[in-house]
């Protein structure tokens, strides 16, 4: 065996001779094929947790999906999906519980392919150390690169590298030595506290429980051995305690507590607290569970805190102690995974999870991303599927949080699409932006309800969208001078005028339209503050973005009018010759051409040019305004 330790970190022997305790959580990963599943399999043979019946279905099994000729194939063991039996690969992240006189384990087989890395990411963000495969035959590969980074910016500080398939190499000693040259020269610069290597066969048990007679150049343990040794320090309740409320338990006018589960640390009746983000303090009155109440309470136990103060506490907020608070912010940097189809695009409105908390949050800068091979940070805009890069991040409100280095259970979130559910990405905070807790709103002294008043009428963001063509700015020009007419305070946000001044830096990619309409709801905002009716004549093909800016003001301040106008009517009319030069490639990412345009779901109007005039559509809107009371 050979043990590494890069840059300034302690070496770990990985002797068979210390002793080792408690449960250890590690996870199995690497390239696709490189042998995780089989190495899994034949763990929980050779160390004989596997029953009769088990081992029966197992043959069973390897006749039908197997991949070994007529060995067992040990894969199937933990290739449960019918779909992973049938291509041969792990698509899922599967759990297997084992334990030896030494030591407990729970192990995650994660996937290989590059598809679903997401899941790897799963199930590397609850493992202490990771056994990274490689095949003997291929060497280092980008997967195997990547999913090292991905450990790493999850908090697992300890690396076995076992090189698999050392069989099909002969039990080359060279080719093993070879291949740790190649990965410590990737890995040096990552944050692992050791790096372990051990060549291995996991077909045929080569140095998995027992030290191989075939590979005379090794003398170090076995895999079983040196994991059931590792040194991995949580100490989770050594760090400073974090408690975020899941739920307030109010069952009766006597009673009202906050609920969850501790995070970190230790606390104790008497002791002092704070509610993280209002900063309000008390002191635990009471510890309680459903077996009776506690003196004390560590990370991993569920518990209901009262306090001895009546303070405001909701579902979300973090309770920690008082002479340890955790930062709380609205804005912070973060290494960001995503893991959508999806691109992510800055500025764009996502669901936000952290710890209990849910608050809508948005990237709104890419300071870089990362390159698996090389590490390099690369300048880019966007991120895609399984690409890594550091973010800037804002929430709608301050929330709380220590860096993921430090508590990777206050550390971590999950960005959601808010209109699939589906998790967007995951992310892992490196610091706060503190510039953001230095700002704050100046109290003016002419508000909102006195510019109202002073108007004479309600204020309102008219939204009109539709593809390029479709009339919107004839309309809304209508739409406007009748409101004058009618005494109402107006201004008009048109799409071309903006990119004159306010926009004129943004170009027509997906990232710059949803920043163009991201700029664009800040500043009609700021008319609905003034008191005024705005309009808005934007093709914004994205719902999310029409959506934040409907969020931005009052739900009755905001009017989706989508004029639908067919694309060909629209490309007949073609007032500035833009669909002709889409068509000839002249003009890139064009709505309706080669860049979609997602039909509002439920807009508050809409009405069609096909077969009335603009004027007549106009006074459609002006009467829905009327019945709307915008105007009188």
């Amino acid at each position: 065996m050979i043990t590494y330790a890069p840059k300034h970190v302690t070496v770990s022997s990985g002797g068979a001779d210390g002793p080792a305790k408690g449960l250890l959580r590690f996870l199995t990963c690497g390239s696709v094929d490189d042998g995780k599943s089989t190495l899994i399999g034949r763990l929980l043979y050779d160390t004989k947790l596997i029953l009769e019946d088990q081992l029966l279905a197992l043959e069973r099994d390897s006749r039908k999906h197997g991949t070994t000729g007529d060995d067992i194939d040990f894969a199937l063991l933990v290739d449960g999906l019918e779909a992973e039996r049938e291509q041969g690969i792990t698509i899922d992240v599967a759990y297997r519980f084992f334990s030896t006189p030494r030591r407990s384990f729970i192990v995650a087989d994660t996937p290989g392919h590059e598809q679903y890395t997401r899941n790897m990411a799963t199930g590397a963000s609850n493992s202490d150390a990771a056994v990274i495969l490689i095949d003997a035959r291929k060497g280092v590969l980008t997967q195997t690169r990547r999913h090292s980074y991905i450990c790493s910016l999850l908090g697992i500080r300890h690396i076995l590298v076992a090189v698999n398939k050392i069989d099909l190499v002969d039990f080359s000693g060279e080719r093993f030595h070879h291949i740790v040259g190649d990965y410590l020269g990737f890995a040096q610069s990552l944050d692992f506290a050791s790096i372990t290597t051990i060549p291995v066969s996991a077909r045929f048990g080569d140095n998995i429980t027992q030290h191989s007679d075939r590979m005379c150049w090794y003398d170090g343990p076995s895999l079983l051995e040196h994991l059931e040794t590792l040194d991995v320090e949580r100490a989770l309740e050594e760090k400073p305690f974090r408690f975020p409320v899941q739920w307030v338990n109010r069952p009766n006018l006597d009673f009202r507590g906050f609920s969850g589960t501790v995070a970190s640390g230790v606390i104790k009746e008497g002791d002092r607290v704070v509610v993280a983000g209002s900063g309000k303090e008390s002191t635990v009155a009471r510890i309680v569970t459903a077996d009776g109440d506690l003196s004390d309470a560590r990370a991993g136990d569920a518990v209901t805190l009262t306090l001895a103060d009546e303070v405001d506490v909701a579902r979300g907020d973090v309770i920690a102690r008082a002479d340890s608070r955790p930062e709380v912010v609205d804005q912070f940097a973060a290494h960001v995974l995503w893991m959508a189809e999806e691109a992510m695009l800055p500025g764009r409105s996502y669901l936000m999870r952290i710890g209990t908390k849910y608050i809508p949050a948005r990237i709104t800068s890419l300071k870089h991303k990362v390159d698996v091979n090389t590490l390099e940070h690369i300048a880019a805009k966007t991120l895609g599927l399984n690409e890594i890069g550091l973010c800037n991040v804002a929430t709608a409100a301050p929330v709380a949080f220590d860096p993921y280095t430090e508590n990777r259970e206050t550390g971590a979130f999950i960005l959601i699409d808010r209109f699939t559910n589906a998790t967007a990405g995951a992310g892992m905070i490196t610091f706060g932006l503190r510039r953001a807790t230095n700002i704050h709103r100046q109290s003016l002294l002419v508000d909102k309800a006195s510019r109202v008043e002073l108007n004479g009428h309600r204020p309102a963001i008219l939204w009109f969208t539709g593809l390029s063509g479709s009339g919107k700015s004839t309309i809304a020009n209508i739409v406007e001078r009748e409101l004058h007419v009618h005494g109402a305070h107006t201004y008009m946000l048109d799409g071309d005028n903006v990119r004159h001044g306010l926009n004129r830096d943004l170009g027509f990619t997906d990232a710059d339209r949803v920043e163009n309409i991201r700029r664009v709801g800040e500043v009609a905002k700021l008319f609905v503050d003034a008191g005024t009716v705005v309009l808005c004549s934007f093709i914004s093909p994205f719902r999310a973005e029409r959506r934040m800016v409907r969020e931005l003001v009052g739900a009755e301040e905001f009017f989706e009018i989508y004029v639908d106008t067919p694309i060909e009517e629209c490309m007949r009319r073609d007032p500035k010759g833009l669909y002709a030069r889409a068509k000839e490639g002249k003009i890139k990412n064009f709505t309706g051409i080669d860049s979609p345009y997602e039909v509002p779901e439920n807009p508050e109007i809409v009405v069609n040019t096909s077969g009335a005039t603009a004027e007549e559509v106009a006074r459609r809107i002006i009467e829905a305004l009327r019945e709307r009371r915008i105007i009188g």
